[in-house]
């Protein structure tokens, strides 16, 4: 019995820190780009270095 006490104690603890994290996430705005993902995928990606005529 006291086993499901603990384990109801460490997943009460985990529950709470993921929304701490969840909150803080909408908070600092994290969610408020949604198009942009959804058309990164179209992009060309820049090239690293130019490249060098010989």
């Amino acid at each position: 019995m006291e086993i499901i006490f603990g384990l109801i104690t460490i997943s009460l603890i985990v529950a709470i820190l993921f929304l701490v994290a969840f909150v803080w996430a909408v908070r600092t705005k994290q969610y408020d780009d949604t198009y942009t993902p959804s058309v990164r995928m179209l992009f060309e990606d820049e090239p690293l270095d130019p490249p060098q005529k010989p």
